[in-house]
């Protein structure tokens, strides 16, 4: 039963069927003065502030940014606090109600005279003059949008108004967690009014429809799009943003069910030749784990120096690196390679399937890797080999591949992607360098479709990350940017099998390992790879060959 408005609390407008109203225009009717007034309880800005605590000052201020413009301004929260710190801020908005609020609160919170502009994001450049280091999108505002087109049409203004080297900062409501039927608001970052609720009503794919509770007992409500975190990354991309970072509730890390609210950070520099300033998150902590000492020496002498994947196994007790030959040996067998190829290597590591395919077939191999120490010893080992005429290493993420267009006949990886933060990204990163008719051959340790969170949460830790790949996943995105499935090779009983035998290694090799390895390294490994052997013992993880063609 809805409740009966109180006395002078003006009404929102939604018709006979609020589930109806999805049009991005809306909001100005839903924002009405009566619940303007009340938001600042809903936000609480004394709790906001020690929540948020410097997040997106440090952010901006290690971009070297000075001028912001503030495109959700809402009620100031965030543009008083950007002029107290110092930022030359202009404070935009499509409601005037807002606009009017924001602006008392500018003058009570510190005498500050905000410069607020009436603008709607689809026609910003008509209403803001200039360029900016910086443009700054928050409150989950963006989910007001209903339209692709005019999601598109607002983020293009955002990058015409950014500078050459600008940043946009934009966040959202976890709605990936509220579709999947997660939903489980801490009510701690963003929304931190004690008195106040937030709560979904109707959840569908097209609709986000939350009442918003106060303690005299009014109520209001906002109809919201609910955007998929990897929609918004795709969106952003796509519109020409280099580099994504996400962040959960202001954490690099984090489980994809936990978080209250996404924070994305979009650069519009473009980098290239792999430099490490331009790699994301995920990509920096990998690289900066397989660089360390400890665990080159792990993989160097635990897996032989040559394979670092998962092999294939007759008997538990086989040789790991006879078992890793094996898995190379089967996926070359897959693309149709001749003295004539040229072969990508996403994530080489040592180069042992790269100097297998030079030796066997002749053909040229790149090798593309994020770790310097692995690809100085990949370099040496090839020239020990006498095939560097064949093989070369390039220093570099597989989000940003420094190649160009159409430049490879076969793209091929080992147990690798899982390490990205977005492998839509590396997905259309192969697709771009494939030529027609090229082939994508790669493994990855895979969470099994539909595998339940809980199993997959200790893993994730392990690796610092949110999400791993399912085989539902690569299907779908590789037929989104052009890819066909040419097969998948279901392996995934060799994956406990495969780290159960590493862990039999370490253990019994303990002594001589602890010689030249941390303790403390040896201890997380172990425990790792436990987590591997449950994780695919219960079917909570899976492995195979998949093999896409272009």
């Amino acid at each position: 039963m809805r409740r009966r408005p109180i006395k002078g609390q003006d009404q929102q407008r939604f018709g006979d069927d609020p589930l109806a109203v999805r049009d991005t225009d809306h909001y100005k009717a839903e924002y009405v003065t009566g619940f303007v007034e009340k938001w600042d309880e809903l936000i609480d800005w004394k709790r906001r502030y020690a929540s948020e605590g410097r997040f997106f000052i440090e952010q901006l201020k290690a971009r070297g940014v000075r001028e912001v413009l503030d495109v959700a301004t809402g009620t100031g929260f965030h543009s008083v606090r950007l002029l107290e710190e110092g930022f030359d801020t202009v404070s935009a908005d499509g409601s005037p109600e807002m606009l009017a609020k924001a602006f008392a609160n500018g003058l009570a919170y510190g005498g500050h005279i905000l410069r607020v502009v009436h603008a709607d994001w689809r026609w910003l450049n008509r209403s803001v003059h200039g360029t900016y280091d910086a443009i700054i999108c928050l409150g989950n505002s963006f989910t007001h949008l209903f339209s692709e087109r005019d999601r598109r049409k607002a983020l293009a203004e955002f990058y015409a108004m950014l500078k050459h080297d600008g940043v946009l900062i934009i966040d959202q409501r976890n709605y990936d967690a509220l579709l999947d039927g997660k939903y489980g608001n801490k009510h701690t970052y963003y929304y931190c009014g004690e008195e106040v609720s937030a709560e979904p009503e109707h959840v569908d794919e097209g609709l986000a429809r939350f009442v918003y509770r106060f303690p005299d007992a009014s109520e209001y409500h906002l109809n919201m799009f609910p955007l998929r975190r990897d929609y918004m990354r795709r969106l952003m991309r796509e519109v020409g943003f280099q580099r994504i970072d996400t962040y959960g509730d202001f954490q690099e890390t984090h489980h994809a069910d936990e978080p209250d609210f996404y924070i994305h950070i979009a650069e519009k520099a473009y980098h290239r030749e792999g430099r490490a300033d331009g790699y994301s998150a995920a990509v920096r902590t990998a690289r900066d784990y397989y660089n360390s000492t400890d665990a080159d020496t792990f993989y160097h002498r635990v897996w032989g120096g040559t394979d670092i994947h998962i092999g294939l196994y007759d008997s538990p007790d086989d040789d790991i690196a006879e078992a890793s030959r094996r898995t190379v040996e089967r996926m070359a067998a897959k693309p149709g390679l001749t003295a004539g190829s040229h072969v990508l290597d996403l994530g080489s590591g040592y180069g042992g399937a790269a100097r297998h395919l030079a030796r066997a077939f002749g053909c040229r191999v790149t090798c593309l890797n994020l770790s310097e120490v692995e690809n100085e010893r990949n370099r040496a080992l090839t020239r020990d080999a006498g095939l560097d005429h064949l093989i070369e290493v390039v220093d570099g993420s597989f989000e940003d591949i420094p190649a160009d267009d159409a430049a490879f006949d076969v793209v091929w990886s080992q147990d690798a992607l899982l390490h990205s933060g977005d492998r839509t990204r590396v997905l259309e990163e192969v697709a771009r360098v494939l030529r027609s008719g090229g082939a994508f051959v790669f493994t990855d340790p895979m969470a099994a479709d539909g595998a339940p969170a809980e199993a997959l949460r200790p893993i994730l830790a392990r690796l610092h990350l949110d999400t791993l790949g399912t085989p539902g996943f690569y299907d779908r995105e590789a037929a989104r940017v052009g890819l066909t499935k040419a097969g998948f090779d279901d392996l995934g009983e060799h994956l406990p099998v495969h780290y159960a035998r590493v862990l039999a290694e370490t253990e019994r090799r303990r002594d001589e390992l602890g010689a030249e390895i941390s303790a403390e390294y040896l201890a997380h490994m172990t425990t790792g790879l436990r987590n591997w052997v449950a994780g695919g013992e219960s079917g909570a993880l899976t492995w195979g060959i998949l093999h896409y063609r272009k």
